[in-house]
């Protein structure tokens, strides 16, 4: 996981399944492919939406953060 590309906030915003086909999302510095989930589609997953960082956000969760290892990590955000 150390080879990957880094992207800053504006690029992974991006990134919401509107402006781009892709839907990602960023937890702890790691930015993860969800665009496969059923549970991203459209970019929005209940009250949260794709192309942010939502490290902060998982503390209100009903899942821990192994929800992450589903998902394949694109990249690191910088």
């Amino acid at each position: 996981m150390t080879n990957l590309p880094e992207y800053t906030k504006s690029q992974l915003a991006l990134r919401n399944g509107q402006d781009k086909p892709e839907i990602w999302v960023a937890y702890k510095g790691t930015i993860y492919d969800v665009t496969e989930s059923r549970l991203w589609r459209n970019g929005k997953h209940y009250e949260h939406w794709a192309g942010q960082d939502l490290t902060d956000e998982l503390i209100d969760a009903p899942h821990t953060h192994e929800v992450f290892e589903r998902f394949k990590a694109v990249a690191k955000l910088k």
